[in-house]
């Protein structure tokens, strides 16, 4: 893969990071975007100490013309954009998970559509014509169980529920191509900075789940074997289980556990009907 470029969006903390470090650990160009220098500087880093070579790009994904620029320069500099990771998302999480009707909360959390599900379809649409001269191309929406069941309010479900017929769509509209399109639930995710936090630190329903917590590197192990799989296009529009990917493919997560799959506690992905 070292002649490989991939791009993952709000890649400086969290499950983009931990995305980018595992692409990293295949020898691939890693362009990660996110709002902070300092994060992003860091994102690079690890990106180049896991074996791959890390571009960060500072970059507003609720700025169409930012989006725009972003890939245009891959395209000056790399001439080709083998996978596309949208994980960009607004996430207040201190406002998300208070407690409330959504009217009682901040308007600011409808964000998450825009960056998100918005910000998904407008990365997408300036990827897609260099991806498909590419040619063998997978596009990665980062989704969650929230597709089908409750999880903090409806911005939240109507962003994860979106991206997932999204994804349906785009994919009937690239089945002429050799550019797969997937959605992709993880589970629930340890990210670095619930590492550095104490267990008592928690709140009791995170405590209790701390064990079966996924690393972000998982998700991007899983990724590369997508990539790489010879059947990728027959799961094009597929919203797909992280886990049940990880079972298939015998990936274990970085700890030797194999992650869980939530789906009898949190509900199926939604099979859209494929028209005629």
């Amino acid at each position: 893969m070292t002649d490989r470029v991939a791009l993952v969006t709000g890649a400086s903390r969290g499950l983009g990071r931990g995305i980018a470090r595992a692409l990293a650990s295949g020898g691939m160009t890693v362009y990660v975007t996110g709002r902070n220098a300092g994060d992003l500087k860091a994102a690079v880093r690890e990106v180049d100490a896991a074996g791959g070579r890390g571009i960060g790009v500072r970059c507003d994904h609720g700025n169409d013309s930012q989006v725009q620029a972003l890939l245009d320069r891959i395209r000056q500099e790399q001439g080709r954009l083998d996978l596309l990771v949208n994980n960009a998302a607004a996430v207040d999480a201190a406002e998300l998970t208070r407690p409330g009707p959504f009217w009682q909360k901040d308007l600011k959390l409808v964000d998450m559509i825009d960056i998100g599900l918005r910000s998904n379809y407008v990365t997408s649409y300036f990827a897609a014509p260099l991806m498909i001269e590419t040619g063998r191309t997978l596009i990665i929406n980062i989704s969650f169980y929230g597709a089908v069941s409750y999880h903090f309010g409806p911005a939240y479900g109507a962003a994860k529920a979106g991206t997932d017929k999204m994804v349906h769509d785009m994919a009937i509209d690239a089945r002429d191509t050799d550019l797969s399109i997937i959605s992709l639930w993880p589970g629930f995710i340890r990210t670095d900075q619930l590492k550095g936090m104490s267990v008592e630190d928690l709140w009791p329903e995170i405590r209790a789940i701390v064990p079966e917590m996924e690393t972000p590197e998982f998700t991007g192990l899983v990724i590369l074997k997508l990539l790489d799989d010879p059947e990728r296009k027959l799961l094009s529009g597929q919203t797909l289980i992280g886990a049940a990917l990880g079972h298939k493919y015998g990936i274990s997560d970085l700890d030797g556990k194999e992650p869980r799959d939530w789906s009898a506690q949190l509900g199926r992905p939604t099979v859209f009907f494929q028209g005629s």
